[in-house]
């Protein structure tokens, strides 16, 4: 089990105050939440007009890379970053600084060929899992067994329907045998939720400003780095 530190996603500049946008950002974040207790990273690479961009996954993964030595990076391949699938693969083929792992939405159409560019050179995949279909188009794949994990990641923001989509997703996952680690996270008033039931099921969660700008009690955030403790301190209780 881990906590993984989400540290921008595709949030506006106004989100929160101490949003990371800029490599300088992202690296001094990077440092906070790896002392605060994370043990990996996820970040979505801006360009200058700090818009996400595939094409800056280069200079950032080697800033954070040379500020966090042996820290696992990934970045999203999100189908709206580019907003043009050829493109999206394109950036992705031609990376001179290749995150470890890459998240892919099983949700967009492109996903398979997204995951085999990715396999080709080598990048991790996290396969991102929203619905139940989003699951079983996963298992049709035919080498579903060799991605990173199982990224379980629930946009819905009523509580009992929201634990009622990944109780189904995992249901179909372990029905068919998929021996895959598990992370699991929520989005804003559902984040914490699943913090705390990735914990009860020995899963790894993720957490920071890309999820939610509030802390357990409802407060602001400071930032990224006590958000990740919030969640580390919630792994550690017996």
């Amino acid at each position: 089990m881990i906590v993984q530190a989400c540290l921008n996603g595709a949030r506006k500049p106004d989100f929160h105050p101490a949003l990371p946008l800029t490599p300088d950002a992202m690296t001094a974040d990077a440092v906070a939440c790896i002392r605060a207790g994370a043990a990996e990273l996820h970040i979505h690479p801006r360009g200058p007009d700090l818009a996400e961009s595939l094409a800056a996954v280069d200079a950032t993964i080697a800033a954070v890379r040379t500020a966090c030595p042996g820290t696992l990076i990934g970045v999203s391949t999100g189908a709206w970053i580019e907003n043009d699938v050829r493109k999206t693969r394109d950036c992705i083929a031609n990376w001179s600084v290749r995150p470890d792992y890459a998240s892919v939405n099983l949700s967009e159409p492109d996903a398979p060929q997204v995951m085999e560019v990715l396999g080709s050179i080598g990048v991790g995949i996290e396969a991102g899992l929203a619905t139940v279909a989003d699951a079983e188009r996963f298992l049709a794949l035919a080498d579903h067994q060799k991605v990173l994990r199982i990224l379980i990641e629930i946009e819905d923001q009523e509580r009992t329907a929201a634990f009622k989509v990944a109780q189904d997703i995992e249901s179909v996952l372990a029905h068919a045998g998929v021996t895959r680690s598990i992370l699991l996270h929520g989005f804003d008033a559902t984040a914490w939720d699943f913090v705390r039931m990735a914990r009860q099921q020995y899963w790894s969660t993720r957490i920071g400003l890309e999820d939610c700008r509030l802390m357990p009690d409802g407060s602001l955030a400071p930032g990224n780095a006590a958000l990740v403790e919030a969640a580390v301190a919630i792994y550690r209780q017996a």
